[in-house]
C-alpha cells in the first residue's frame, strides 16, 4: 500500500507542465537518436529549393548556371508539334529528375487553361464530392480519362497515393487474395496492407513465382494481381503479356498502376497496356495527374463501371478528401486534350532516351532498366550517390542521389529522367558532367 500511495505522491507531485516537457525532452530525445541514425548512413535528404517554373532549364536558390537555349511550342501550333523555336536566355540549372515527361507542365496553354478554370470555378470546392464538391470540370475530366484509356468510367483522387489507398480495401474482402510484385511502389503496397484479402508477394517480374502463387490462391473468391506498369526506381516494365496470360489461366483480375507510363509508353501514350498490346485485358488502371500530364497534382482510377461507382461509396480517401482544385483539373484536361490531338511528342521520347543510354553506357556506367526515360545510375553506396549529385548540381545538372529506404541497401543510384523537351545538346551535356564527376569519385576509371 504504501508503495502505491508514494508512487502517486511521485507522480501528481509533479506539476503537469513539468511532466508535459519531460515527455516532450524525452520525444526529442528519441527523435535526434533516429535523425542522427540517417545522417551516418548517408541516406540525408535535403530538399533544393527551385526559385523559377519547372522544366528543362530552371533556377535553383544559391546555385548559379550559363548561357542556353530552351524549346518552346511555337506560337502558330494548335498543338504539341516537332516544330520547335529556339530562344537564347540565361539556362540556369539544367533538370534531369522531374516527372515532367512531356514538359506540359510550364506549357502556355496547360497554363492558361488552369488560369481560366481558376477564374471560371474559383480557387477550390471547400468540400468532398459527395456533399456539394463535385463540379462540371470534374465530371468531363473523368469521362475524358474513361475515353483515353478505353474504359467505362474513371474516379478522381487528390493523388494516385490515395487512388491505392482507397481501392483495395473497398474492392477486397477476406474471401479474396491479392498477388503484388515484390518492388510495387510503396502506395500500392501501404493500399494492400489497408484491405483485409489474403496477401501473396511474388518476386519481382518473376512469372515462375507469380504462377505459383496463382495457384496457391486458387481457394480464394477474387484473385488481384497487382502490378506496376513501369517500376519508378529502376526504369523496368512489368511482363503485361506473360502476367495477363497467367492471370486469365487462373481466373484473375489484372491492376496495373500506369503512373510512370501514361502519356509517354505505347504509340498513342496510353501506357505499358497498350505498349504491349493488352489493353482490353488489363482491368483497372491507377494512374496520375502529376507527372506527364501536367504535372500538378491528382490521381484516378478507371476500369468498369460498377467498381467506379462502388468506389464513390466506399474508398475512403475519396469520401473523406477535397474536391481536386479547378485550375489543376483544368491543367489536366488540357494537358490530355493535347495529347490525344497528336503524339508526335511521344514518339520524340524514345530517340532521346535512347541516346542518354548509349552515351553513359560507352562511358562505363550501368544503367538500369531497358527503354524507360527514367534512367538510374546504379553506383551502389549511399554516399557515393548523394555526394557525386551535389557534384553534378555544381556543374549545373540537377539529379538527385536514391538511397534506402527509398532503394534496397547496396542498390543505390542516381535517377536521370528524360523529358521531351530536353534537346539533344542538354543530354550531351549531362553526360559529360556525369564523366567528368564520375571520374572524380573513382566511380569511372
Amino acid at each position: 500500500m504504501w508503495a502505491g500511495n508514494a508512487w502517486r505522491a511521485a507522480l501528481f507531485g509533479v506539476p503537469r507542465s513539468c511532466r508535459a516537457q519531460s515527455a516532450l525532452a524525452q520525444l526529442r530525445g528519441i527523435l535526434e537518436g533516429e535523425l542522427e541514425g540517417i545522417r551516418g548512413a548517408g541516406t540525408w535528404k535535403s530538399e533544393r529549393v527551385i526559385t523559377s517554373r519547372q522544366g528543362p532549364h530552371i533556377h535553383v536558390d544559391g546555385v548559379s548556371g550559363g548561357p542556353g537555349t530552351v524549346i518552346f511550342p511555337g506560337p502558330s501550333l494548335p498543338h504539341l508539334s516537332c516544330c520547335i523555336h529556339l530562344l537564347s536566355f540565361t539556362s540556369g540549372i539544367l533538370n534531369f529528375c522531374a516527372n515532367n515527361y512531356l514538359g506540359l507542365s510550364s506549357h502556355p496553354k496547360v497554363i492558361q487553361a488552369g488560369l481560366q478554370a481558376l477564374e471560371e470555378f474559383g480557387a477550390g470546392l471547400s468540400s468532398v464530392r459527395f456533399i456539394c464538391g463535385t463540379q462540371s470540370i470534374h465530371k468531363n475530366l473523368e469521362a475524358k480519362i474513361a475515353c483515353f484509356h478505353q474504359r467505362e468510367d474513371a474516379i478522381l483522387y487528390p493523388s494516385c497515393f490515395d487512388a491505392n489507398a482507397g481501392l483495395f480495401e473497398a474492392l477486397l474482402t477476406p474471401e479474396d487474395a491479392v498477388l503484388s510484385d515484390e518492388l510495387n511502389h510503396a502506395s500500392i503496397i501501404d493500399g494492400i496492407r489497408l484491405c483485409k484479402a489474403h496477401k501473396y508477394r511474388y518476386r519481382h517480374l518473376d512469372m515462375g513465382d507469380l504462377e505459383a502463387k496463382l495457384q496457391e490462391a486458387q481457394k480464394h473468391r477474387l484473385r488481384l494481381v497487382a502490378t506496376d506498369g513501369a517500376f519508378s526506381m529502376d526504369g523496368d516494365i512489368a511482363p503485361l503479356q506473360e502476367i495477363c496470360r497467367l492471370a486469365s489461366r487462373y481466373g484473375a483480375l489484372v491492376f496495373v498502376d500506369e503512373c510512370h507510363a501514361t502519356g509517354f509508353l505505347g504509340p498513342t501514350g496510353r501506357g505499358t497496356d497498350e505498349l504491349l498490346g493488352v489493353m482490353d485485358q488489363v482491368t483497372i488502371i491507377n494512374s496520375t495527374l502529376g507527372k506527364a500530364l501536367g504535372g500538378a497534382s491528382g490521381g484516378y482510377t478507371t476500369g468498369p463501371g460498377p467498381l467506379v461507382s462502388l468506389l464513390r461509396q466506399r474508398a475512403r480517401p475519396y469520401l473523406f478528401s477535397n474536391s481536386l482544385p479547378p485550375a489543376v483539373v483544368g491543367c489536366a484536361s488540357k494537358a490530355l486534350d493535347l495529347l490525344m490531338e497528336s503524339n508526335t511528342i511521344v514518339q520524340s521520347m524514345a530517340a532521346k532516351t535512347q541516346r542518354f543510354r548509349n552515351k553513359m553506357e560507352a562511358a562505363g556506367f550501368t544503367i538500369s532498366g531497358a527503354s524507360h526515360p527514367i534512367c538510374p545510375v546504379m553506383l551502389g553506396d549511399a554516399r557515393l550517390a548523394s555526394r557525386m549529385a551535389d557534384d553534378m548540381l555544381k556543374r549545373g545538372i540537377f539529379v538527385i542521389g536514391f538511397s534506402y529506404p527509398v532503394v534496397p541497401k547496396g542498390k543505390a543510384r542516381i535517377r536521370v529522367q528524360i523529358s521531351a523537351v530536353h534537346s539533344e545538346e542538354d543530354i550531351d551535356r549531362c553526360v559529360e558532367a556525369f564523366v567528368e564527376v564520375g571520374r572524380l569519385h573513382g566511380a569511372l576509371p
